[in-house]
């Protein structure tokens, strides 16, 4: 059964999300999320946010999961991979030829 708790301020968004995530919260919902989850709106201390995400994707609170995950979306929006890599300190274990077949395969992505 899924858990119906929901915070009363968390609104439903979009998707995908169009414009900055920022911009489309209410005041509570963005001091939430850029001055607690995001430690004082910098992306690269974001350790809670993930935390918050996962706790909230365990425990079912899908309203809480949705701010999450579009914090997560905005922060990479317009990022290269390597850009988010550093982000999120994610290691890569791809060859330069592994990456290249990668970037053939999904060329589309980067026409849409």
């Amino acid at each position: 059964e899924q858990n119906t708790a929901v915070m009363s301020n968390i609104q439903v968004l979009e998707k995908p999300l169009r414009g900055k995530l920022e911009d489309l919260l209410d005041e509570w919902d963005r001091n939430w999320v850029y001055g607690t989850l995001i430690k004082n709106g910098d992306e690269k201390q974001h350790e809670l946010l993930i935390d918050c995400m996962m706790t909230a994707n365990r425990l079912r609170v899908p309203s809480v999961v949705e701010i999450c995950g579009a914090a997560v979306a905005s922060m990479i929006k317009g990022k290269t991979p390597i850009q988010i890599r550093e982000l999120f300190n994610i290691e890569n274990d791809f060859t330069p030829e592994e990456e290249e077949k990668i970037r053939e395969e999904n060329r589309w992505c980067e026409e849409a």
